[in-house]
């Protein structure tokens, strides 16, 4: 079975959804802590979030199946962390993101392991993310990448306080042109929503490894708080409310993109609604 469900479109957008899997194989989960096995680090409901912009949009949808605790797709390979003299979780994480224990005590992947789930997991995933860049890319002669996320809106190791509902991320400009960047933060504070650029999330490996404005790849990580679409604690239960609410300040900022796009480059070849 492959790492990752592909949904192939034409417009120049594509979405990355790292993090929303939840499959972990047998042979990893039994060594897991109970606490680990609610998987409560997941980017949940983030597919069915977007989905039917995504659809409207015409958009290509790369989605992990697999959860983040076999292997981190965000993450760079080398184990260089994105945000130096942070508190950050690893390639294959040993810790929760209320810095517990993941593993039972000395069931730790060791460096074989790793590099097994990083050749089995998260090079599918990014062989798949560059194809479908260069085939957008020529198609279309440039690409907007979004890559979804989520996170719970209070966690101490990572940030103070609440996090704001929308963190917009393009590696501190490295990632997207600057003016596309200015568009989106308007959108955002325009909204009923809280909002950062480039503040605690950046963008992680995805953003900043393919981002790259020069070659008209424009790379943007939108990390959102989840209790503005979902119940923080288990079940993890989506709420149909409060995501109604979201999603489309969520279909604006990828609007936004596109017209960007449409002003900067010209008619795309894909089309949308």
């Amino acid at each position: 079975m492959n790492s990752f469900i592909l949904t192939r479109n034409s417009s120049p957008l594509l979405l990355s959804q790292p993090h929303v899997g939840l499959d972990i194989p047998e042979t990893i989960e039994r060594r897991l802590t109970p606490e680990a096995k609610f998987r409560p680090d997941t980017d949940w409901h983030i597919d069915r979030l977007y989905a039917d912009m995504a659809e409207k949009l015409n958009a290509t949808v790369l989605t992990a199946r697999y959860s983040r605790y076999v292997v981190d797709l965000n993450r760079d390979p080398t184990g260089t962390s994105l945000y130096p003299g942070q508190s950050v979780t690893e390639l294959c994480p040993t810790s929760l993101f209320d810095d517990t224990p993941m593993y039972l005590e000395n069931q730790t992947p060791d460096e074989a392991e790793i590099e097994e789930r990083r050749e089995t997991y998260w090079q599918p995933y990014h062989d798949a993310l560059a194809v479908e860049i260069a085939r957008l890319k020529k198609l279309h002669g440039y690409v907007l990448l979004y890559d979804c996320h989520s996170i719970r809106s209070l966690i101490p190791r990572f940030f103070e306080g609440r996090l704001p509902t929308l963190n917009l991320g393009t590696g501190n400009g490295t990632a997207a042109d600057p003016g596309l960047a200015n568009q989106l933060e308007e959108v955002a504070s325009a909204s009923p929503y809280s909002h950062a650029l480039n503040g605690r999330f950046k963008g992680g490996y995805i953003t900043r490894h393919y981002g790259n404005p020069g070659e008209n790849i424009h790379a943007v990580q939108m990390e959102l708080a989840q209790d503005d679409y979902m119940e923080e604690t288990p079940p993890f239960a989506y709420l149909e409310d409060r995501a109604a609410k979201l999603q489309p300040t969520l279909k604006l900022i990828l609007n936004t993109l596109l017209d960007w796009g449409h002003t900067t480059y010209g008619p795309e070849k894909g089309s949308r609604s």
